[in-house]
This record gives structure tokens, C-alpha cells and sequence, in this order.
């Protein structure tokens, strides 16, 4: 990962699920939206969103089941669904690398922030640590993103005290989830996205801005 953005980076590899739809347009420019099977290293997968503008695909043609190397920005933005607003996260596309046999598993991600929300600590019927917390990630043009993340074990009682506005560097993998929702008369099948940290360090004041010094 030693790509210009230092504050908000992932690289993933994966097989093309969906076929690229429009997603929108912005001074211009095209982008489109696909989704990515990335393998974990057991037998499963995470379903990946995808966004990609025209200008990368200009010499460049995505298939369904073509097997494609990236690097890119996990974010987040918000969008509008039966009158209240959602957050929706997907991985934008900034580059396509060289793809090799031995990369099938890749999915790694590291995002410097800081926690806008109360950490929520819990265990789960089987006595395992959980901890979620939601990480405020600056971007350029004074935006931010706003990235759901989940510690387990130690790293969930490390975090679990943390106080909102603590400033944070995390590495971990992109992960998709579906979960049940009930909507009025039935149950619908929904997917989260978050980030599931393998190594959560906190960073002084200096290490913090040093980090979004490099946003271009």
C-alpha cells in the first residue's frame, strides 16, 4: 500500500459478481457501480461494493467472473430511502493493479480517524468480545467518511473505553454481513459493510495531522 492517499487506503482482489450499473454523474463524469467476490482465507466470501468512474474504464473492459486486482478509499455516503437518510458505504476505485495467481485473498484496508460515537461493547452467546466503532475518516474538500468498524477479542476490550474524538489508526478487511430486517409485513434480507480491525494503535495530535497532510 504505498499509494498517495494516506489516510484511506485498501486494496482488494476478487472475481466481478455484477454486471457495472450507473450510479451517478458529477461535473461531467460518469460512475459506475459493480460488485466484487473477494475470498476470505476460509471457505466464505465478502461481497464488496464497487464504484468506478468512465475514465478508468476507458481502455479497460470488466466482465462478469473476470478475477481483477484494485486499490482505492473505503467511503461512505448518504442516501435517501422511504424518507430517511441511510449511510451506504462502497470501495472507489482509484487504480487497477497487475493481478497474480497468488492474490485471490487479498483484502486489506488501513484508515486513520478518529471515534465519533461511543465504542458499543457486548459478548455474544458463546462468551466472545465484540466491540463496534464508528470512525470518522477526513477527506478532501473538507468531507468525510463515516466507517462502521468491529474489534473482537482483545481488541474489542482495548477499544471499548475509547472517548469520542480519540484519534486512531486501524488495519484490517473489508467484510460484508446480511442480516434480517423486518419492513412492515415482512422480512427482508439486507447487507452491512464494515471493517473488521486486526490491529488498532492510537496517535497523538502531531501522527494525526502528519497523516491528513497527504489528502490530495
Amino acid at each position: 500500500m504505498n499509494y498517495d492517499i494516506t489516510n484511506n487506503k485498501a486494496v482488494v482482489c476478487g472475481e466481478i459478481g455484477s454486471e457495472l450499473v450507473f450510479s451517478h454523474e458529477m461535473f461531467g463524469e460518469k460512475f459506475y457501480e459493480f460488485n466484487l467476490k473477494v475470498s476470505r482465507l476460509s471457505d466464505s466470501f465478502d461481497i464488496i461494493p464497487i464504484t468506478v468512474s468512465e475514465r478508468l474504464l476507458e481502455d479497460r473492459s470488466l466482465q462478469m467472473g473476470d478475477t481483477i486486482k484494485i486499490n482505492g478509499q473505503f467511503r461512505s455516503y448518504n442516501k435517501l430511502e422511504n424518507e430517511k437518510s441511510k449511510l451506504m458505504l462502497t470501495m472507489f476505485l482509484r487504480e487497477f493493479l497487475d493481478n497474480t495467481t497468488d492474490s485471490e485473498t487479498v483484502n486489506q484496508i488501513e484508515i486513520v480517524g478518529y471515534v465519533c460515537k461511543d465504542p458499543i461493547y457486548r459478548t455474544t452467546p458463546f462468551n466472545r468480545e465484540i466491540c463496534d466503532v464508528l470512525l470518522a475518516v477526513n477527506r478532501n474538500y473538507g468531507k468525510s467518511d463515516y466507517i462502521p468498524c468491529i474489534a473482537w477479542g482483545r481488541n474489542a476490550r482495548f477499544v471499548k473505553d475509547f472517548n469520542v474524538g480519540e484519534k486512531i489508526k486501524v488495519l484490517g478487511r473489508i467484510q460484508s454481513r446480511e442480516y434480517q430486517k423486518k419492513l412492515e409485513d415482512e422480512v427482508v434480507t439486507r447487507t452491512a459493510y464494515e471493517v473488521s480491525l486486526s490491529r488498532i494503535s492510537k496517535l497523538s495530535d502531531e501522527q494525526f495531522e502528519q497523516t491528513n497532510m497527504a489528502i490530495n
